[in-house]
């Protein structure tokens, strides 16, 4: 044997270098401590899966009950559900990798969506949408911004808004409870 330190143990490639094998819970780790350093809120609880959207920090702090949430998410999934079934994108794709993917261009069904799925999804749309410009139209003389504006950035920009006043958290909150109507949670 040569002189020199020992060789360490684990798989190698043929030219005899380490194969580097990152685990789960090694990847994890980093997401998770940063997570936890930028919310303020120990690693353990950094698991929680509401963090990784603004909605769902709302929620996780308390501010909206989980009601709210339950229809923030579905308003969400309708919200994405029909951009994609109408053709539009959405309001800030990650990446232009992603964007080309959901666009049609890399990855697409072959299959156009059937006429009756492309209706239930507007009309399912126009409800949700309808409810919330109604808050708009009741709460126009409040303070704080409009409701429908709130669910837009919160919900489909993810924009958050944790640090705003209670005017805005209070407004969010009403076209959050429209949602719930809307979509009949209970």
């Amino acid at each position: 044997m040569a002189p020199g330190r020992k060789r360490k143990a684990g798989k190698r490639y043929p030219c005899g270098k380490r194969v580097r094998e990152e685990t789960e819970r090694e990847a994890m780790s980093v997401a998770l401590d940063a997570r936890g350093r930028h919310y303020g809120v120990s690693t353990k609880r950094a698991r929680d899966e509401r963090l990784g959207s603004a909605l769902g920090r709302l929620a996780f702090t308390g501010l909206i009950s989980d009601l709210q949430y339950q229809a923030g998410v579905a308003f969400a999934a309708l919200y994405r559900q029909h951009n994609v079934t109408v053709g539009l994108p959405m309001p800030s794709p990650s990446s232009v990798a992603g964007l080309l993917i959901n666009e049609g261009i890399f990855g697409a069904s072959p299959s156009e969506p059937v006429l009756d799925v492309i209706e239930n999804v507007k009309r399912r749309f126009a409800e949700a949408t309808a409810a919330l410009d109604d808050c708009d139209r009741e709460h126009r003389l409040l303070s704080g911004r409009r409701p429908t504006f709130l669910v837009y950035r919160v919900i489909c920009a993810d924009e958050d808004v944790r640090h705003t006043d209670d005017d805005d958290i209070g407004n969010l909150r009403v076209a959050l409870n429209a949602l719930v109507r809307v979509f009949r949670l209970r």
